[in-house]
């Protein structure tokens, strides 16, 4: 979870918590003024909202807790998916054999790039990359490149 969203969130019930405390001193100051009995169901009534909003704020900073822990786990969750899809990238291609050019066309690929969005990036010739896409089709045994991609995230979901 980001730090200003947690920061935000952090303010906001402080703010919350000091308006509550100023409302349950304001409701104790006004019942201690009238010791003759006048407005005591009032008074405990807004003693008891108190309360129960100091209480809501409590529960909302365990939930709060909650929320950036589990946000800290799914943050590691997807740094461990990278790197196992890194992994199984990397062995893959070794496993395939592709050279370094192959390699960087077939990464551009993965990432949904077009052909003429490759050969622009590496500064190639589309006749270039296009030839290379086959041979990276080929050693990985697909026809396409959605097929290509397939083969990942097969491996990954197994």
């Amino acid at each position: 979870m980001e730090q200003s969203r947690v920061r935000y969130a952090a303010a906001l019930l402080a703010l919350q918590f000091g308006a509550a405390a100023f409302f349950l001193a304001d409701t104790v100051w006004d019942a201690s003024r009238n010791a003759d009995g006048e407005g005591t169901v009032l008074s405990g009534l807004e003693i008891g909202l108190a309360v129960a909003l100091v209480a809501a704020i409590g529960f909302g900073a365990v939930l709060l807790r909650q929320m950036v822990r589990d946000a800290h786990r799914r943050e590691e969750a997807l740094a461990l998916a990278k790197g196992a899809l890194g992994d199984v990238v990397a062995r893959r291609f070794g496993d395939w054999g592709l050279s370094k050019g192959e390699a960087d066309v077939a990464m551009f690929a993965m990432k949904g790039c077009s052909i003429t969005e490759i050969a622009s990036m590496r500064g190639s010739a589309e006749g270039t990359v296009r030839a290379q896409l086959s041979q990276v089709y080929a050693k990985a045994g697909v026809s396409s490149q959605s097929g290509f991609v397939a083969l990942f995230v097969e491996e990954l979901l197994d």
